[in-house]
């Protein structure tokens, strides 16, 4: 079976596979050899819902992300290299390091049945005058960083409960996530995980009041 055969069998099963390339067009060659690539993580899980591939060229680097939801869980998966192809097998090859660590981690935890809460988080940025702009094309000059700043998004948060190794495997399975808001299963209070510059987690959580 070719690879053009085995990526068309790989999508009948019902996975969601998108890719999309930025700064770059996707070819068929390429889609079919990174979804061929894809089926073979198939062996370590029957719990992919969706998979998103983003290929991007920056300059002379070939960048692969891959975003994979497995089960209630999201595994992110990047690599750069001077070639297209390449970086897909060191994406697929993360992910699948990743999946087994997964597998591992989940095999002494059960699902938990309990309602998430939602908590809304206010994005705040400089004071500029106008109701919309581009981080990446704005230029803040001296006299704007003295204006007060202003709330320019809103997201919300899914608060869910969580024992702190399950949120620590969750940022450890999102590399891109910079913190999680989470319901310790332990003693039932809110907390926050973050990511710390020295590789390690801090876990915040309020004493008394």
């Amino acid at each position: 079976m070719n690879r053009k055969a085995k990526a068309l069998e790989f999508l009948d099963i019902g996975y969601n596979v998108q890719i999309t390339g930025r700064h770059i067009e996707v070819t068929e060659a390429m889609k079919n050899y990174a979804i061929d690539k894809l089926s073979k993580l198939e062996r370590l899980t029957d719990r992919i819902i969706d998979v998103n591939v983003v290929l991007d060229i920056q300059k002379m680097q070939h960048r692969a992300e891959m975003i994979l939801k497995l089960g209630n869980f999201k595994i992110t998966s990047r690599a750069s290299t001077t070639d297209m192809y390449v970086s897909i097998d060191k994406a697929i090859d993360k992910l699948e390091t990743q999946i087994l660590r997964y597998k591992s981690k989940m095999r002494d935890h059960h699902p938990k049945e309990s309602a998430a809460v939602d908590v809304n988080v206010d994005i705040v940025g400089p004071g500029l005058d106008g109701e919309e702009f581009d981080w990446e094309e704005t230029v803040v000059g001296p006299a704007d960083r003295f204006k007060p700043h202003r709330v320019v998004n809103q997201e919300t948060l899914s608060v869910k409960l969580l024992t702190c190794e399950e949120a620590i495997m969750k940022m450890e399975l999102s590399p891109e996530r910079a913190f999680l808001v989470f319901k310790a299963e332990e003693d039932l209070k809110l907390k926050v995980i973050y990511r710390r510059g020295d590789a390690n987690y801090g876990i915040i959580e309020l004493v008394g009041g």
